[in-house]
């Protein structure tokens, strides 16, 4: 009876369900953002993530031993533990290389901090977990696009832009990229296989140069007929 009673503490299982509800409202926040920028990892991917780290951590801490009064020694990081391990091929699936471009990594980063939200919600740390998230939002809407204006150290940049074939663009592309001081070089470059109309491009160029890389994007975005220009480790505006 009093393991029954112990089991269906309504006391303790408010407590539980605070910490999930925390975990939910902060991962769908950092979610949120993933959505944003239109990446495939969205709200309901890092949701999933906390919320089942948080209840990993609730259950290593508390399911294993529903009384307090027993003896028996436990160990409940032996499962959150596992979470650390096993969300790291979670992350590695959403991380893609083509031609020496590495994609997601953003993303995959994402998914391991709404896995530590989780994790901090379940052990009922839910300060440290919403101060994490305020992080991350002042991290990529910030500091990102302030990194992102500063000259590149080693001089290069990899820029994906996708346009409209058939209106001569990459020739205008050129022509800014060349005028502003950048070398340039095609790394890659795609058409859509789609039955769209008009057939859409997509490049990924190589640009060797000191000058501040928005510039060039803004003057490039500006053009009839681009679709999206981007960095390539920038979130997609169309992915």
């Amino acid at each position: 009876m009093n393991t029954l009673q112990t089991l269906f503490n309504f006391s303790h299982f408010s407590t539980e369900l605070t910490c999930v509800g925390s975990a939910f409202v902060l991962c769908l926040l950092l979610g949120v953002e993933r959505h944003m920028h239109l990446k495939d990892a969205g709200i309901k991917t890092h949701v999933l993530v906390g919320v089942g780290a948080c209840v990993f951590t609730l259950v290593s801490a508390y399911g294993f031993n529903p009384d307090p009064s027993s003896i028996a020694r436990f160990d409940p990081s032996r499962i959150a533990a596992q979470v650390v391990s096993g969300i790291g091929f979670l992350g590695a699936g959403v991380i893609f290389v083509n031609n020496d471009t590495v994609r997601g990594l953003t993303t995959a980063a994402t998914v391991w901090v709404a896995a530590a939200v989780g994790m901090a919600c379940g052990a009922s740390m839910v300060p440290l977990a919403a101060v994490v998230t305020i992080m991350h939002y002042l991290l990529v809407f910030a500091v990102g696009p302030i990194m992102h204006r500063l000259p590149q150290r080693n001089g290069t940049n990899n820029l994906h832009i996708d346009y409209e074939v058939g209106r001569a663009i990459m020739p205008q592309i050129l022509t800014l990229a060349t005028n502003r001081g950048f070398t340039v070089s095609i790394a890659n470059a795609r058409a859509s296989h789609d039955d769209e109309e008009p057939r859409v491009m997509h490049t990924d160029l190589e640009l060797k140069g000191k000058q501040p890389i928005h510039l060039l994007t803004e003057a490039v975005a500006s053009l009839e007929g681009v679709r999206d220009v981007r960095l390539a480790d920038q979130p997609s505006d169309d992915l």
